[in-house]
């Protein structure tokens, strides 16, 4: 299987839903957050569309990527899950290091809140990624689903019914 941007998202911010999207249980088509956050990304700079570019890399979508400055974008709604986006922006980095684009930055987008975060990725970064990957692969490899995490931070999921749908 070939590994995503969304397999790390997931990683950090769930493993059972890491699990559930990997082994083919996509719940996204049936949230209204999911349909907001596209909406987010097409509405808040309407004008990049003209200057930089989406691409697919390695099965990954980069929201907007300047190739003549090597600056991916990524928008998201908000700075909740703050962690998982960083790493969701270091792995693309990383991906266009793997076809020889060497330095690449990053830039995090909350257009909501008109806020902005540079991210870098360091050696360190590249060798986390790679456990990353291999422990992203052990997770979605077992027969086992993780357990759920708490019901509080699952309320906004698009799996909230899936995981909680006995009580």
């Amino acid at each position: 299987m070939q590994l995503t941007a969304t397999h790390i998202n997931y990683f950090y911010i769930c493993l059972r839903k890491l699990w559930l999207f990997a082994n083919g249980i996509g719940m996204e088509h049936t949230s209204d957050l999911v349909a907001e956050g596209k909406q987010l990304h097409e509405h808040s700079y309407s004008q990049r569309s003209e200057k930089y570019k989406e691409i697919e890399i390695g099965g990954s979508k980069i929201d907007y990527y300047d190739a003549k400055n090597k600056v991916v974008h990524e928008i998201k709604k908000s700075p909740s899950k703050e962690v998982a986006h960083v790493w969701q922006v270091k792995y693309y980095l990383w991906l266009l290091e793997q076809q020889g684009v060497q330095g690449v930055t990053g830039i995090l987008e909350y257009p909501k809140l008109r806020t902005r975060e540079e991210v870098f990725i360091t050696d360190h970064d590249r060798h986390e990624i790679l456990i990353l990957l291999k422990r992203i692969e052990e997770i979605i490899e077992s027969e086992n689903i993780p357990e759920r995490i708490s019901k509080n931070k699952c309320k906004n999921c698009s799996y909230y019914d899936f995981c909680w749908v006995e009580e």
